[in-house]
């Protein structure tokens, strides 16, 4: 083919004195390396039938591809959305004063795997220790890197190649695809489903037991919820078939509610501080949901239990780095006085909210708006939880509704369409929410101290869709 003879070759291209300055701004190997991508993407280009380019374009090309190195993919977004846990972006954020503490933890070198008391070699899982058993009033507990890590460490260690025994109505799937019986799969167990889908009794799990059985597992179903002609047996119940046939019970508590508190939407939330006193023999739940810190799965219950986890050769795969072991100690620290859990961890400061706070912002928002020439419309909404927590509970909230003057509904729905995905590709991405037509920022999960960044934003952004 005539055109792919055009293509110029890596030397060629080298000589140029636009690639030479690249070399000189970076390193002769990223050049090379993103040489070779432009001239293999071109070549697919002029296969599917496209003109060969200016040289000029292709050293453009080559130039802005060396670039996308330096631009970091994980940035920085505003969520405009209501929802608290946002999975996608991110869980529960970190305030400045978790992160102002936390780089003091983690500035130079730290005591990771050192007993500073008897100038030895000691473990990382001491650090969270001794305020999560008394956050938790668990025995012990052990920290992991996600719960779903927990939850295989676990069966793992204590029911590999043999069989754990599940309620059907507590098959969840997680984000991801990620399912309890793959989860349990890949732990090497062998899955026994009891009960129905809507329906599980205790004589399900009573006669589902033999010799084999290693552990009775109960998930809490986090993300979704069965209502109306069901059954399912408590905590409680399980414990106590558990205690009568000698098997530990496992639960999987996934949104990990410390305790409960005065927030009414969690009082039909299991907490951990409750479950443990049931008698149940580990659980486990992540540390990014409503715990409101890292991503970590942590793992209390029996001691003798925890001290079989520690020693198991899959927890080193499992565990958590300096990173993730600092901002957990901090966020549990909040606990330990209400004032700084309410204004330092960012979970319930969100929560926290007054209906007039939230409507200041609103109308803060919507004048600052005004100074760009943008009408909008201050609305009641419903926030969420997110994360797969309390699933059907919403939060008052209140949003600014920003719609389009058109001809027509479908070119005003266009419209809101370019502003919803422009405002994701700015500098400062902003997740909005796109509904009906129109665009719709929830004041609930915006940061009053970014008001005036958003403002800009949307301001810039509006401009250059309307133009």
């Amino acid at each position: 083919m005539e055109e792919l003879r055009k293509i110029p070759g890596m030397d060629t291209l080298l000589s140029k004195v636009e690639i030479k300055d690249l070399i000189t701004s970076s390193n002769q190997d990223l050049v090379k390396y993103c040489i070779r991508k432009v001239l293999n993407e071109l070549k697919e280009e002029l296969k599917a039938g496209a003109k060969f380019p200016e040289q000029e374009i292709i050293v453009n090309r080559i130039r802005e591809k060396k670039l996308t190195f330096k631009q970091k993919n994980l940035r920085k977004v505003i969520n405009a959305t209501g929802i608290i846990v946002h999975t996608n972006l991110g869980r529960v954020p970190f305030g400045e004063d978790m992160l102002r503490e936390v780089m003091q933890q983690l500035r130079g070198y730290n005591n990771l795997e050192f007993d500073l008391a008897v100038g030895k070699r000691g473990s990382r899982n001491s650090h969270t220790g001794n305020i999560l058993k008394y956050l938790t009033g668990a025995e012990d507990v052990l920290v992991v890197n996600n719960n779903a890590a927990a939850i295989m460490l676990i069966l793992r260690a204590f029911a590999k190649d043999k069989e754990v025994i599940v309620s059907r109505g507590e098959l969840i799937e997680i984000g991801g695809s990620f399912r309890i019986p793959d989860i349990l799969a890949a732990s090497d167990c062998n899955m026994v489903e009891v009960g129905t889908t809507n329906k599980t009794k205790v004589s399900d799990y009573q006669n589902a037991i033999n010799h084999n059985t290693a552990i009775l597992l109960k998930a809490h179903r986090s993300n979704y919820a069965i209502v109306g002609f069901t059954e399912e047996v408590s905590l409680k119940e399980l414990v106590a078939i558990g205690k009568k046939n000698k098997i530990p019970v496992v639960y999987d508590m996934g949104s990990g509610l410390l305790s409960q508190t005065a927030y009414k939407a969690f009082k039909n939330e299991p907490d951990v501080k409750q479950c443990l006193k049931t008698g149940v023999d580990l659980l486990c739940f992540s540390g990014d949901k409503l715990l409101g810190g890292p991503q970590a799965g942590i793992i209390a219950g029996k001691k003798t239990l925890i001290a079989q986890l520690k020693k198991d050769p899959m927890l080193r795969a499992l565990r958590v780095d300096k990173i993730n072991i600092a901002f957990l100690e901090t966020n549990c620290s909040y606990y330990l006085n209400n004032h700084e859990l309410n204004s330092k961890n960012m979970l319930f400061r969100t929560l926290n909210q007054e209906p007039k706070e939230l409507e200041q912002k609103a109308g803060n928002l919507q004048q600052k708006l005004l100074a760009f020439g943008i009408k909008t419309e201050v609305q009641s909404s419903k926030g969420q939880f997110g994360g797969g927590a309390l699933p059907g509970e919403e939060i008052e909230s209140t949003a600014l509704c920003l719609s389009f003057i058109a001809d027509s509904n479908k070119q005003r729905s266009r419209m809101a369409e370019q502003m919803h995905h422009a405002l994701l590709q700015h500098k400062t991405p902003l997740l909005s929410i796109l509904k009906k037509g129109k665009v719709y920022f929830d004041m609930l999960t915006l940061i009053e101290e970014d008001t005036d960044i958003v403002a800009g934003i949307i301001g810039e952004t509006h401009k250059n869709v309307i133009e």
